[in-house]
């Protein structure tokens, strides 16, 4: 969540930083603009207090900035994880706002707590556990339903349900009640954030802000019945853990997979992205004991979910940043901000703040992200139906169908594996896939056989069983029968108990069975686990060519050199 090189996404690592350079400075003095405004937007995408998402801030930049590996990435809230927070809080405190704090707390460390046993367990290399058309799907619907409840909350409209089917029509119901006012406000917001978007290094949601309390306090918008954000309490919690019951921890633990994987799948789309772009090394491994560590520090001081989200590492790596000192920068401005302006905060009109949010999650709002599946013909009802998902069901229902709809093309890729029937290409060592090279020729007396997927319990019995049809179907018969299981890094069980009875069924027609390519992990097992069952002579990490020649090597040679061909890598 495997070897060295998969673990890493380029192969320069970044410049060592001996101090802090001017375009860190002035990326962190960038950033700050963006991330504060984003962090009290965000909470209110979660139901939460506006502090939540300024300690989540706090947590992440500090964390982020002390273990993480990538320079660019900046960890703070999300707008997936505040609305994947928001309906798995709704869905547990039936309306109780002190309920719904705790759980939201529990939750928080939760995430933060499987993040840090998924990195200790060194599970970093499941970097695209959520398949790519699935995640951006689901954040396509996200974006959506975002969006929605934002512009419900300026109008003024509270439909009853959430899913979109039904929440749209009772939002247009109401508008003979909807505050034009508000909309006019937010509309004002929005175009000047896309206006000062072109600026890269100006803090256009921090100016919009500023605007949006002058102008409110010149204009008394409050008389219009626009609303401001409040006051904002920023007060450290002591450290303590949710009273919560058995029951409802059981009910968060499950939560917390399904946030820990859009969260973890986000973050490392945006460190992995760009790193590929600027050839860095990143490490997945410790990028998770970050995550986790940011997570569990904003939960135990009563902060919202974090993680590297892509719209601030964007803005960071645009700023100019080379090193992840542009967050201690930004932590250190917005920590200043805190404590001198944010009474001044609390008087941003609500409209301004909805526009922020639907500025922030535009980028995902993009149909021109599925072109490509439509133009390659693949997994196109996946995208739709991630989309789907979450304007159907809801967010939270909509993300546990998201994960769903990814594990079920895993296992149905898996599942339909096949396997090739190799053949010599010329006179060398080369030996491919006779139905796409048709001028590779098949060697008289022996087949070669190699699975296309790794051998697991889902498809060992499928790829076993076309085994057996193409020996069966062999002409002329065949003495030799050579398994090339290079694909398969190890076996679990089932695979184990499917090649027993592939012996079984070798033995019983007298055919010799070799196993060629096989992983260390692979040859330990079958030689100490399940011998006698697998012939000692049987089991090599020979190539295919060498186990072609050995297979056509005199019996009596056979014996006197065994062991030492056993010992061949290829």
């Amino acid at each position: 969540m495997s070897a060295a090189p998969s673990q890493h996404a380029g192969l320069n690592p970044p410049p060592p930083v001996k101090r802090v350079s001017l375009t860190d400075v002035i990326a962190g003095l960038s950033i700050a603009g963006l991330l504060l405004p984003e962090a009290v937007a965000y909470s209110s995408i979660a139901n939460l207090p506006p502090q939540t998402g300024v300690i989540a801030l706090f947590a992440g930049l500090i964390c982020y900035g002390l273990f993480g590996s990538s320079r660019f990435a900046i960890v703070s809230a999300t707008s997936s994880s505040a609305a994947v927070l928001a309906a798995a809080t709704a869905s547990m405190a039936n309306g109780d706002t002190g309920l719904r704090m705790t759980l939201a707390i529990g939750l928080v460390m939760i995430t933060g707590l499987l993040f840090l046993l998924a990195g200790l367990a060194r599970m970093g290399s499941v970097t695209d556990f959520i398949a790519k058309p699935v995640l951006r799907g689901f954040a396509f619907g996200l974006a959506i339903v975002i969006i929605l409840k934002q512009f419900a909350g300026v109008v003024g409209a509270h439909p009853e349900h959430s899913d979109m089917t039904r929440f749209i029509p009772e939002m247009v119901a109401q508008i003979g009640r909807w505050n034009w006012i508000s909309v006019a406000v937010m509309a004002v917001a929005l175009v000047l954030l896309y206006l000062f978007a072109r600026l890269r290094r100006v803090p256009g949601a921090l100016l919009v802000i500023v605007i949006g309390v002058v102008a409110g306090e010149w204009l008394h918008l409050t008389r219009y019945g626009v609303g401001l954000v409040g006051s904002i309490h920023l007060q450290l919690a002591t450290p303590t853990l949710p009273m919560l019951s058995r029951a409802e921890w059981l009910r968060l633990g499950e939560l917390g997979f399904a946030m820990g994987m859009i969260l973890y799948a986000e973050s490392y789309g945006s460190i992995r992205g760009f790193a590929i772009k600027h050839g860095d090394q990143v490490a997945p491994n410790r990028d998770l004991l970050a995550l986790g560590a940011s997570n569990l520090l904003s939960g135990l001081f009563h902060g919202m979910p974090v993680g590297a989200g892509y719209s601030a590492t964007s803005a960071n790596e645009a700023a100019g940043a080379t090193s992840r000192l542009s967050g201690w920068v930004a932590a250190l401005v917005m920590l200043a901000i805190v404590l001198t302006l944010l009474p001044a905060i609390a008087l941003t009109p609500e409209p301004v703040l909805a526009a922020i949010v639907i500025h922030a999650v535009g980028h995902t709002l993009n149909p021109a992200i599925f072109r490509p599946y439509f133009r390659w013909r693949r997994d196109r009802l996946v995208v739709i139906a991630s989309v789907i998902a979450v304007l159907l069901l809801g967010v939270l229902d909509g993300l546990l169908a998201s994960i769903a709809i990814s594990l079920l093309m895993m296992l149905r890729q898996f599942s339909q594996s096949t396997i090739s029937v190799l053949g010599r290409l010329g006179q060398g060592h080369d030996y491919v896939n006779i139905r796409t090279h048709p001028e590779a020729q098949a060697i008289t007396g022996i087949m070669i056989l190699r699975p296309n997927e790794p051998l697991f319990f889902a498809n060992a019995e499928r790829i076993l069983g076309q085994a057996r049809q193409n020996i069966l179907a062999a002409a002329p018969p065949v003495h030799t029968v050579i398994l090339s299981l290079e694909e398969s890094p190890d076996l679990d069980s089932s695979s184990l108990e499917g090649l027993h009875d592939f012996f079984e069924f070798a033995g019983g027609r007298g055919l010799r069975l070799l196993l060629a390519r096989l992983k260390d992990p692979v040859y330990d097992i079958m030689k100490s686990a399940v011998a006698p069952c697998f012939p000692a002579e049987s089991l090599s990490a020979l190539s295919v060519a060498e186990a072609v020649h050995l297979a056509l090597t005199p019996v009596q040679i056979q014996a006197g050199q065994q062991t030492t061909e056993q010992t061949i890598v290829t």
